[in-house]
């Protein structure tokens, strides 16, 4: 029997986040970062959660931990969700670039062009399903914001239009049915954040 759902989560808040700056692999969460993995693990400890997948970046990995460790289930790391590699671009403020990075098709130096990206993910979308099948419950999936928009799409779960619109702030839960056509129960939610540990709009999504 495949899993009742597949629920996606993008990580929590890092300081480079919050800077709208394109981060390198290793950053990690930031205070508030923290603070929303907990809260969305508190959430989270509520559903029937049986496994966590996530990228092993160190912002992702951390959420995914709190997750986890609140659900009392196991987790295992994919490569594949990882963030789009901007190569030399990491590091950099957005705003300060003068193009949009975060759509542009060409391969920045030492990084991945759209095309590798969405063939990556289109495969970790396949990993997903794999895991959710026969499991007793459901699968968190933890990873970033525009491996995010990625799965959505490729999921066919989520109109186009839907999806442009689509604010994914830190530890925002998006949830799929678990068996096809995969329907869309729940997208972009964060109202598990209160208080200081409201999600900043101003923050950059994806990078």
């Amino acid at each position: 029997m495949a899993g009742t759902a597949i629920i996606i989560v993008r990580h929590g808040e890092t300081a480079l986040n919050a800077a709208r700056v394109l981060q390198p692999a290793a950053t990690p969460l930031g205070a508030r970062g923290r603070a929303q993995a907990q809260a969305v693990a508190q959430r989270l400890a509520a559903e029937p959660v049986a496994a966590v997948l996530s990228s092993d970046l160190p912002r992702a990995w951390a959420t995914a931990e709190a997750i986890a460790a609140r659900c009392a289930v196991p987790l295992r790391a994919s490569e594949r969700l990882h963030e789009r590699n901007f190569g030399v671009l990491r590091g950099r403020p957005y705003d300060s670039l003068g193009f949009d990075p975060l759509v542009m098709a060409a391969a920045p130096e030492g990084g991945e062009s759209l095309a590798a990206f969405e063939r990556r993910v289109d495969a970790a979308w396949q990993e997903i399903l794999a895991a959710s099948r026969g499991l007793q419950g459901d699968l968190v999936v933890v990873t970033h914001g525009l491996v995010i928009r990625r799965l959505l799409a490729v999921s066919g779960a989520v109109p186009a239009a839907t999806l442009a619109a689509l604010h994914l702030g830190n530890t925002a839960l998006s949830i799929l049915a678990a068996e096809p056509p995969h329907a869309a129960r729940l997208l972009g939610c964060t109202r598990h954040l209160e208080g200081g540990q409201a999600d900043d709009g101003r923050a950059l999504v994806g990078g």
